[in-house]
């Protein structure tokens, strides 16, 4: 079976078993933006409560922006690396102003999808996962992140070469679907991976891409 078939069929399959996916309703640009900056190394929960810190103690991105830089980490202090994050989140807000005039990111929609992620790739902190995540949820850009839950199932699948890390991955795994399965493929794999395809001890003998997947047959049967 050809790469492309197989994840093809792996999308398929998953569509069967979990359905579509919905997501929350779509952030506007900056707030996904910042959002999944409080995400890294740090769960939904974390990052939710975080985030609701701030927007509560600072209502705008403006005021975010330039507040005194303690009361940004103390506000976000719940999604972990406060430290980090606070004055990278400012930093960032403080570029986007400095070359856009405000901080609005709505014309990235007219971009190109690979235009609008190298605009967003010129921020410190911000990586290929966090840029695909602006582009298809807040965007409306075809993009598909990689996060860890997705990283570790495409390799268990040998969707990607076992050496290729995250960031590389999202190009391949663009390669490797056709556009409009990315939000989907890329929900129900996260999906996948949160409720079955764990990095330790994952249920196997529950999983429906058994049949599709290199890893299953080495470790569970008999």
């Amino acid at each position: 079976m050809e790469l492309a078939e197989k994840a093809r069929k792996v999308h398929e399959t998953l569509l069967e078993f979990y359905g579509y996916p919905e997501w929350r309703n779509p952030l506007p640009a900056v707030d996904e933006l910042v959002s999944t900056i409080l995400s890294q190394n740090t769960n939904d929960v974390n990052r939710d409560v975080a985030f609701d810190a701030l927007r509560e103690t600072l209502p705008t991105w403006e005021a975010v922006r330039d507040a005194d830089e303690e009361a940004v980490i103390e506000a976000i202090r719940p999604a972990g690396l406060a430290n980090q994050k606070g004055p990278r989140i400012q930093n960032v807000l403080r570029q986007i102003t400095e070359m856009r005039g405000s901080l609005d990111l709505s014309f990235l929609a007219e971009y190109s999808p690979q235009e609008a992620s190298d605009w967003l790739l010129q921020f410190k902190g911000v990586g290929p996962k966090t840029a695909a995540i602006v582009l298809q949820f807040s965007l409306g850009l075809p993009a598909f992140p990689v996060d860890t839950h997705v990283h570790r199932i495409t390799g268990r699948l040998g969707l990607r070469p076992e050496k290729m890390n995250a960031d590389q991955a999202h190009a391949h795994m663009e390669g490797l679907l056709p556009p409009e399965t990315y939000y989907s493929a890329h929900l129900n794999l996260i999906r996948l991976g949160r409720e079955i395809c764990a990095a330790r001890k994952p249920n196997c003998p529950a999983c429906p891409l058994q049949d599709l997947c290199e890893y299953y047959p080495d470790q569970y049967t008999e």
